[in-house]
């Protein structure tokens, strides 16, 4: 499982060091993808075969659904987890995310999100703010 809020750099060469605790669990592949709210994902391979499972069975006759799973399934990238825990980052990716040079690495549950450290601190304070709205919201949800 994954958890906790992580910040790293990333080099010259477009790499990002994940978080060592992290690694293990990751493996020597992993998937990365456009999240929502311009963030991106990292899949271990097993969770990005349960997650690509789903988007492949959404229903084609449906705008949205076609277009989640367009933007989803096209933006993914297999890369490779080097000997040091670095993933290299594609740069289309990197512009999608707006990631610079200092980033922020989520823990959430079963993925990754790597944010750029500057948009991590807007969205975290705004979040923050609603946190108490946002509970009473996933109390009907069951949560």
């Amino acid at each position: 499982m994954f958890i906790g809020e992580y910040r790293h750099t990333i080099d010259t060469k477009k790499r990002l060091a994940l978080p060592a605790k992290f690694r293990k669990e990751l493996g020597k592949t992993v998937v990365v993808t456009r999240g929502l709210d311009s963030c991106l994902i990292v899949y271990p391979l097993k969770e990005w075969r349960v997650m690509s499972d789903k988007l492949g069975k959404l229903p084609l006759s449906q705008t949205e659904a076609r277009g989640f799973a367009r933007v989803m399934l096209s933006g993914a990238m297999a890369v490779g987890v080097d000997g040091l825990g670095r993933v290299l980052i594609p740069e289309y990716l990197k512009g999608y995310a707006g990631l610079k040079k200092n980033v922020i690495i989520c823990g959430l549950y079963n993925r990754l999100e790597i944010w750029d450290a500057q948009k991590w601190n807007i969205y975290e304070k705004k979040m923050e703010k609603g946190v108490e709205d946002l509970a009473s919201k996933l109390k009907e949800l069951g949560i």
